[in-house]
């Protein structure tokens, strides 16, 4: 009990720090989860792996922290990757693991990237695929919170009213995402002389 207690200091000394150096300067709006009661059963895990040899803090800008490590979210309109149409692929910012194909990326008119499947998708079976599915109930209703599989960062929502043929919504924060463009062949390949 006495570790949980000490963890838990840690935790709210670092969210006290990450709090003050987001209100020094000015970054994008972020909605913060609500407060949750926490249980004190023996065992309990993070909600979000957690590697010691990862200092999440340093790695991260203090929005990617709070959306990807404590379950935040962006004010709609305001991610950088909403209206973004560049061919290629978002990876998670934590791991850099490939996460949604610009391809499977469209408009759906709510303020955050919009994506039909996740990559590695083949028709439903999302086993090839770098995302994970939970059950989260901090919108109010029943939903699904949509996770990195490799490093358990918080990536967004996933919602039943997708366009065909998946029918899927993926609604993610940009601040979770690393965009990379897809090479050009050509240069790749550069003409030998």
């Amino acid at each position: 009990m006495s570790r949980f207690v000490a963890r838990l200091l840690v935790v709210v000394s670092k969210q006290a720090t990450v709090r003050g150096s987001i209100s020094q300067r000015r970054t994008p709006a972020i909605i913060r989860p609500s407060i949750r009661a926490l249980s004190t059963s023996h065992g309990l895990q993070s909600l979000t792996r957690y590697d010691e040899t990862t200092d999440w803090q340093k790695k991260l800008t203090p929005e990617q922290y709070v959306v990807t490590r404590e379950r935040g979210t962006e004010l709609p309109f305001s991610g950088i990757y909403l209206n973004h149409y560049e061919v290629g692929m978002y990876h998670c910012v934590c791991c850099d693991a490939p996460l949604f194909s610009s391809e499977a990326k469209y408009d759906s008119g709510t303020g955050w990237p919009a994506f039909k499947e996740a990559h590695g998708t083949w028709e439903q079976d999302e086993s090839h695929t770098s995302i994970i599915r939970r059950p989260d109930n901090s919108l109010g209703s029943a939903g699904t919170e949509v996770l990195c599989k490799n490093c358990d960062s918080h990536l967004g929502h996933v919602f039943d009213d997708g366009p065909e043929p998946t029918g899927q919504r993926f609604c993610i924060n940009s601040v979770a995402l690393k965009f990379k463009p897809r090479r050009n062949k050509e240069s790749e390949n550069p003409e030998k002389n």
